[in-house]
């Protein structure tokens, strides 16, 4: 399904079907030498049909089309490979071309998951239904990386990237100033909430999402095409309820903790979700792993805080309140 948003500028839905997120939009910039594509879909048969049919139907010419993608993630990277040519540059952060070339380290999120309470049936389990792991790209990829500032130009649009980490490391979105148009792939969603997962020690994902959403509310926005679901016309009130989404949440771990300590996939089975399930043992496996992920972020933010202790018990991480 392709719909024209501005003058040159074009939503290209991508299915993802068997996923709560239900599909992609893709953005297509065309010019009169070169088109841009904004982000692909899964690396899958039904991904690569909808887009072959959406640039058909546009008349791009995918050897004079050029690719730029907002996060490494597989339903926004997965499909590249499949449709870049010998002529087409493609355009990403650092540190996620970095982290998207090093492979996926499945052991060393096994062994935090593990860590972190995760039932080790119930892990494999969750690893072979990760629709990212199975729909990915399955190669190597030069990228021209991009970083703060820099500007990208295609037809009569002026794009200048802007870093929002938080989603990925190296999660990006593209701003066009004179059009007040933020293409903003996972960083800001209309009537779902951004997943902001943690599966190593190594970063801060929440504080750094927190800031990035503070960063891109002081632009001046009224169009914003996300990657999933609905285009919004209120990003500084989104990113409002996008915070106190998360406040909330930090508030439902601390309540929990005050019961007792937990480790951070109990505390997930006593969270709240927006998933209608009976009880967290029917909730979905590739489900648990994003929800797991989530509380493991605002662990990290809380531990940080100062808010929360940590210690390890049989091999478990277990959480208190301090």
């Amino acid at each position: 399904m392709v719909e024209e948003i501005a003058a040159g500028l074009y939503k290209v839905g991508i299915p993802l079907s068997g996923s709560p997120l239900k599909a992609l939009n893709s953005y297509v910039v065309k010019g009169a030498e070169r088109s841009l594509v904004i982000d692909t879909g899964w690396n899958r048969e039904e991904c690569l049909n909808a887009m072959q049919a959406g640039l058909t139907s546009l008349g791009v010419n995918l050897r004079k089309t050029d690719f730029f993608i907002t996060h490494m993630h597989s339903d926004h990277l997965g499909l590249l490979p499949a449709l870049r040519t010998d002529t087409s540059s493609a355009y990403l952060s650092k540190p996620d071309a970095e982290r998207f070339n090093s492979g996926i380290p499945l052991d060393e999120f096994s062994r935090f998951a593990r860590l972190n309470g995760f039932p080790e049936d119930e892990l494999q389990a969750s690893v072979r239904s990760h629709a990212g792991l199975r729909f990915r790209a399955n190669q190597k990829m030069d990228f021209h990386t991009v970083k703060e500032g820099d500007v990208i130009r295609v037809g009569d649009y002026q794009f200048t990237c802007v870093e929002t980490p938080g989603h990925s490391w190296g999660h990006m979105c593209l701003y066009e100033p004179r059009r007040k148009i933020l293409v903003a792939g996972d960083h800001i969603l209309g009537d779902i909430s951004p997943n902001i997962q943690l599966w190593s020690d190594e970063w801060n994902p929440l504080k750094a999402y927190l800031s990035s959403l503070d960063k891109v509310s002081g632009l001046d926005i009224e169009l914003v095409l996300p990657g999933h679901r609905s285009i919004l016309k209120n990003a500084r009130e989104r990113i409002r309820e996008l915070k106190h989404h998360h406040q909330e949440r930090l508030e439902e771990i601390t309540r929990i903790l005050e019961k007792s300590d937990m480790n951070a996939f109990e505390i997930g089975s006593q969270m709240t979700w927006d998933i209608v399930y009976d009880s967290w043992d029917t909730f979905p496996i590739s489900q648990k792993w994003f929800a797991v992920g989530e509380v493991l972020a605002h662990l990290k933010f809380l531990d940080e805080e100062g808010t929360l202790q940590k210690k390890t018990q049989n091999q478990i991480r277990v959480y208190s309140l301090r």
